[in-house]
This record gives structure tokens, C-alpha cells and sequence, in this order.
């Protein structure tokens, strides 16, 4: 049977009174539930934040694509020796699985410096203006295509500067934006590492900022021959492998098959290279968020645990302070489940203020890591606070109910006669 509403908010209300009349016994009650709470909703609203952004990043280069590299691309730890010693792709295994991949759409085929090499960061120089560092590779013109490569003022690069390995480049947005604040870069020229290309393009503004150097648009490309014209020894290659729809799983069995045959790998080792997708990649992230927010919860349950005996503590001693109280009521006709929810609800009340106060503390740690670090997204996800909801009250149930039954269980005359 169901407590009248009148019933419950006078319950409530005493609640509340308590609390009032036993401010620090009361915050020091809750101060785990609020500890706990806090951790959850702080850490749940970053790796939600940064979960979207990688989500909406990798989604930006297209469902058909796979990313093709000497080893696993994505989230992985410390590389083997075995894969530290890899040879790297070349050209000529992205332009072998472009003619020889029936399911292969097209290919885009990048260079930069060896995976491990130390050479100063690049940077990016218009007048007095600067940008260090900048992501700058060469690549063959399909990356427009292939990768989704939005311009948003000008135009890429063609297969003729391509080939006649022309000094152009494609600058980011961010890099447009500080290079030439408030003007248009498109033909204009530009240092690179103190070589000079003419601006002919300038990429759109890409979704997401944590992956992305300083959260911004850094990328500087420049036609692939033209690179390796001045970089003749930079001989790391990434491959982005487009499929015609509906037939990535064929094109990546195709790939495998000619790069297992080009790089001479047994019919019975692993590969020495790796293959992925946008789609394997955000699972794979979403694996090591899970496995982190679970790491949290239950280092936040033992906040949630103390703060649960906390409050089965001040819920009998708010027993034996009111044992006269309680004495009184069951005298004038009041049931033993009136004296339960009575105590429950003020259990309840105390947690879910814990609760509160979490959710609330939790969120402001959010928007300030939006405010400091523009590129760690964080936001609060309403499922957290739900289960914040939700756990702070299940806490006040749970632990208030051996005070509450207690409570319940006390004799009238006896209670009465309390001193």
C-alpha cells in the first residue's frame, strides 16, 4: 500500500529539518555518496565527450574506407620489437592493390618521416605569422576523394602538379586561419621547413578536435612527388583504401591477399602489416572508455559504500534520539510501515541531496574542462545523471532500512518510558 502523498512530503519534509538541525554530522554523512557520485559524472561526461568527438572523426573519412599501415592503425600500446622492425608500405603496394583489387574503389597513398625518427617538428610560416607544429605529409591527388577532404576555398591538387612534382600545398583551416587572419591564402606562398609552396587550396573545418594537434585543423599537403623530391629518404607510407559500397569486407580480404603476397609472408604467419576501419577503430576506443569508466565506477562504490554506512550511522542515531517520538506515534495508532517510510524517506532524502550535490559538482568540473581545455570535449550525458539519480536513492534505501526497521520495531511503552 502506498503512502498518501501528504504523508510523503511531510516525511520529506522532516527529512529535510533533520538535516537542518545536523548540518555537519549530516555532510559528513554524504560526503562519500557526494565524492562518488562527483568521480562518476565527471568521468563519464569526458569519456562520453571524447567518445562522440573520435566517433564523429573517424566517421568523417566515410564507412568504405580502410586505413592500411605496417602496423595496426588506431589505440594500441607499446609496439613489439617484431613491429618496430617492419618494413613500411611502399607506392608501389598502394598502386598494386588500386589495379589489382577488383572490390578496391581507390587508393590514396601518403609519405612522411619513419615512424621513431627525431626531426623538429614542422611548421608553417607566412610573414610574421607562424604555426608549429603542423601535420605535413605528401600524398598522392585521391586523398581528396578517398578521404573526404573538404575544401573550402580554392581547390586540391591535381595529377599534373602531381606529376610534374609542382611546389603546392593544401593548408587546414586552423592553419589558414593563423597564417592569414581576416584575408584569403589561396595563391598565396607559404614556408614549409623554409621551402616554399603556393597556397591552392584550403581544407573545410573537420569534425571533432582530439585527435587533431592541439584540437585544431593542422594538416599541410603537398603533392606526393613533390615530396619525395624534397625528401627523398622520408619512406613511410599510409594507405586509405576505398571500397565500392557495399563490398568492404571483399576489399579487405583483397588487400590482405596482395600485401600478403608483395611482402612475402608465409601461408602460415601473421601478417606484418595491419589493416582497419572508422568502424573497428571507434570499438576499439569504446572497448578502452568502457574499461575505464568501469575502472572508476568501482572506485567510486567504495565512496558510495562509506557513504552508505555514514548514513545508516546517523540514521540510528536519529532513531535513539527520537526513540520518545517514535513512542508517541505508535501510541496514537501510527503502523510499523509508517515508521519505516518515515525513516526511509529521511534516508532517502539525505542521499539523493548527496546525489545533487555530486550531479551538480560533477557538472561543473565538465564545463570547466571546456573552458581550460577546448580540446578535451566533455559533456554531461542525462544517462548519467540518471544513474546518479538512481544509485544516491538506491543508497538511502538500501542503507536506511535496518535503521528503519529497527525504528519499527520498538515497543511503545518502552519507547514512551525512553529517557
Amino acid at each position: 500500500m502506498r503512502l498518501p502523498r501528504f504523508e510523503m512530503g511531510e516525511n520529506a519534509r522532516m527529512a529535510l529539518s533533520t538535516l537542518r538541525q545536523h548540518k555537519v554530522r549530516s555532510v559528513l554523512s554524504v560526503l562519500g555518496v557526494v565524492i562518488g557520485i562527483t568521480a562518476v559524472i565527471a568521468v563519464s561526461s569526458i569519456l562520453v565527450g571524447v567518445q562522440k568527438d573520435v566517433s564523429d572523426v573517424l566517421e568523417d573519412f566515410g564507412s568504405d574506407t580502410l586505413f592500411v599501415f605496417k602496423f595496426q592503425p588506431g589505440f594500441h600500446g607499446r609496439l613489439t620489437p617484431e613491429e618496430r622492425m617492419r618494413k613500411p608500405l611502399t607506392l608501389e603496394d598502394g598502386l598494386a592493390i588500386e589495379t589489382d583489387a577488383p572490390a578496391v574503389k581507390e587508393v590514396s597513398i601518403e609519405v612522411f618521416p619513419r615512424v621513431g625518427t627525431r626531426r623538429p617538428p614542422s611548421a608553417a610560416r607566412f610573414g610574421p605569422n607562424e604555426v608549429i607544429p603542423v601535420e605535413f605529409t605528401g600524398a598522392t591527388p585521391s586523398y581528396e576523394r578517398v578521404l573526404n577532404a573538404q575544401i573550402a576555398d580554392g581547390r586540391f591538387f591535381n595529377e599534373a602538379e602531381n606529376l610534374h612534382a609542382s611546389a603546392v600545398i593544401v593548408i587546414g583551416w586552423d592553419v589558414a586561419e593563423a597564417l592569414f587572419p581576416g584575408s584569403d591564402g589561396v595563391g598565396k606562398t607559404v614556408l614549409v621547413n623554409g621551402v616554399p609552396y603556393q597556397v591552392v587550396g584550403v581544407q573545410a573545418r573537420r569534425k571533432g578536435k582530439f585527435l587533431r594537434a592541439d584540437g585544431g585543423d593542422r594538416q599541410v599537403v603537398i603533392p606526393y612527388r613533390t615530396y619525395k623530391k624534397h625528401y627523398p629518404s622520408d619512406d613511410e607510407h599510409f594507405l586509405a583504401v576505398q571500397a565500392y559500397p557495399g563490398m568492404k569486407a571483399a576489399a579487405e580480404d583483397q588487400v590482405r591477399g596482395i600485401l600478403r603476397q608483395r611482402r612475402r609472408v608465409a601461408f602460415n604467419d601473421k601478417d606484418n602489416f595491419g589493416i582497419s576501419s572508422a568502424e573497428q577503430i571507434a570499438q576499439q576506443f569504446r572497448q578502452i572508455t568502457g574499461a575505464v569508466f568501469l575502472a572508476t565506477a568501482v572506485i567510486a562504490s567504495i565512496g558510495l559504500l562509506v557513504g552508505g554506512v555514514g548514513v545508516m550511522n546517523i540514521m540510528l542515531m536519529s532513531v535513539t534520539e527520537r526513540t520518545r517520538e517514535i513512542g508517541v506515534r505508535k501510541a496514537i495508532g501510527a503502523k510499523k510501515r509508517d515508521i519505516i517510510a518515515q525513516f526511509l524517506t529521511e534516508a532517502i532524502t539525505i542521499t539523493a541531496a548527496g546525489g545533487i550535490i555530486g550531479t551538480l559538482l560533477g557538472g561543473g568540473i565538465s564545463l570547466l574542462i571546456n573552458l581550460a581545455l577546448p580540446s578535451l570535449p566533455s559533456y554531461v550525458p542525462m544517462w548519467a545523471v540518471m544513474l546518479a539519480v538512481g544509485v544516491s536513492t538506491s543508497i538511502g534505501l538500501f542503507f536506511g532500512m535496518y535503521p528503519a526497521v529497527k525504528a519499527a520495531r520498538l515497543d511503545p511503552v518502552d519507547a514512551l518510558r525512553y529517557e
